[in-house]
């Protein structure tokens, strides 16, 4: 997608946002996208000549009001159009297409495309289909930086499996998103944030413990294999910044600046609540692989 005019209100915000037409009110492929999108998709923001960001579609397409915090971009566009939520992972060493063109040209699609054959964006490209040959050469060449690029490369398994029922897949495809069958069992679990206390379940994150990456089909949908988090917690605790003893006590890594710490009110050795026996058997393994020690 690319999202010069809007990449700061919509990867701050965690969603897309278009039009659903033209100014004209013909038709405009791009915004027809935005209903296509489903939980599970992955997204790469393209923004200054850069993939900035990565993200996760959380939720389909649903009316909304154009944001506010766009401003003045897009002035001529109607004030009501298709809003997808994405969960966004900017990008530590932002990727620029126009460095690996001799790699990524071949694989770009006949028609839509969001590239040129140079390497800078098409304009008038909002949300376009790729083909998943370009999807996997630009994951590789993200690297280790994101994590859902392992996941994205179990669901393109999970898809073609065919010793699961459909419903076990949406619900692991769910899991993966923190959503439907895994979120309510969690819930039945954890009631909130071990860190800010923050109960409100609409602003909490279902986190897994152990990484959808790395879990069996039982572990991706076991509520023990996940904590409720706040999502500036989430975003630690997915990093290996903070981690938790069995008995609830948070350990925080050296690696997680102070200052951040402070403004974010982490503090070492605060108990939260003892783990029940298998949430503490998923936290091992977090402590052991994923925290920063």
């Amino acid at each position: 997608m690319n999202q010069n005019q809007t990449y700061n209100a919509e990867v701050s915000g965690g969603y897309l946002w278009s039009p659903k037409s033209n100014a004209n009110g013909g038709r405009n492929e791009f915004y027809i996208n935005m209903q296509r999108a489903r939980p599970g998709d992955l997204v790469f923001s393209f923004c200054d000549t850069f993939i900035k960001a990565i993200g996760i579609v959380k939720q389909p397409a649903a009316t909304a009001a154009k944001p506010p915090e766009f401003g003045n971009a897009g002035e001529n566009w109607d004030q009501e159009g298709w809003r997808v939520d994405v969960e966004f992972n900017v990008l530590d060493s932002p990727i620029r297409p126009v460095d690996h063109m001799d790699r990524l040209r071949p694989l770009l699609p006949p028609k839509y495309s969001p590239l040129q054959s140079t390497g800078r964006g098409n304009q008038g490209v909002y949300l376009a289909s790729i083909p998943d040959p370009m999807a996997n050469a630009l994951i590789e060449l993200v690297g280790s930086q994101m994590v859902v690029a392992q996941e994205v490369s179990e669901e393109t398994s999970l898809r073609d499996r065919d010793d699961i029922q459909a419903t076990t897949k949406l619900a692991l495809v769910q899991a993966r998103v923190g959503q439907g069958l895994y979120r309510i069992r969690l819930e039945a679990v954890e009631a909130c944030c071990r860190i800010t206390g923050v109960s409100d379940r609409r602003f909490l994150t279902a986190s897994h413990i152990k990484p959808w990456a790395a879990s069996d089909d039982r572990e991706k949908l076991d509520g023990n294999n996940g904590l409720l988090l706040s999502p500036h917690v989430d975003r630690l605790f997915d990093r290996g910044f903070v981690t938790f003893r069995d008995d609830g006590a948070i350990l925080v890594s050296d690696a997680l600046p102070r200052d951040v710490a402070s403004a974010w009110g982490v503090k070492p050795n605060v108990r939260t609540g003892q783990l029940n026996e298998r949430q503490a058997q998923y936290m091992s393994y977090h402590r052991q692989v994923l925290f920063k020690s």
